[in-house]
């Protein structure tokens, strides 16, 4: 257990703490700014996500500086950023922030493309991450920043940039999907009838 599978771990155990601030029932105040308003408990929920985020390209850093890559990091950092984004995406939908076909877009492609790298993984090769995934990654952090913080400070301006966002992320995740199966259709075997 380094200090990069820490980190992972960190970012795993802060997901619930994140869920907590946007599902939990309690009466927290509000911030009103003219016609824009959100609760300290999405305040500190979009914060804790920032700093959950921010250790995604961190522990990776650290892993490959310092030689500390692990099988368990391997296994545990894409975890972590499925169940951070997951978790979140879906919380935003139970308070009714984002379209649930967005999020069944984008949880459905990571559970594709997960399971195109375990095969990639079984035939001793290993799928690099595109660029179209890096993109993709921002694109979905982006969004759902935008979503927690109410669209601030595009509220003022009447300008959905939380809606736009999502879209975007929606559109870059699909098409990350696709590039990662056509760039990587040699890992899968159709004519194999091994079961």
């Amino acid at each position: 257990m380094n200090l990069a599978n820490r980190i992972t771990l960190a970012r795993i155990f802060l997901v619930p703490i994140i869920m907590l601030f946007l599902l939990v029932n309690v009466k927290f105040p509000h911030i009103r700014i003219e016609q824009f308003s959100i609760t300290y408990n999405q305040i500190i929920a979009a914060l804790i996500f920032i700093v959950a985020a921010s250790t995604d390209s961190l522990d990776g850093y650290i892993a490959r500086k310092r030689k500390l890559v692990t099988n368990l990091g391997k296994l545990l950092d894409p975890l972590a950023d499925k169940l951070l984004v997951s978790a979140v995406l879906i919380s935003l939908v139970e308070m009714d922030k984002v379209d649930a076909w967005i999020v069944i877009v984008i949880i459905s492609r990571e559970f594709a493309v997960t399971g195109l790298r375990q095969i990639a993984l079984l035939e001793g090769s290993v799928i690099a991450a595109s660029k179209w995934g890096k993109w993709k990654t921002a694109a979905q952090i982006t969004a759902i920043i935008a979503l927690l913080i109410n669209n601030f400070p595009f509220a003022f301006i009447n300008f959905r940039f939380d809606i736009v966002a999502s879209w975007i992320a929606a559109i870059i995740t699909i098409y990350s999907g696709f590039d990662y199966f056509i760039k990587n259709k040699h890992v899968i075997n159709f004519s194999d009838q091994k079961q």
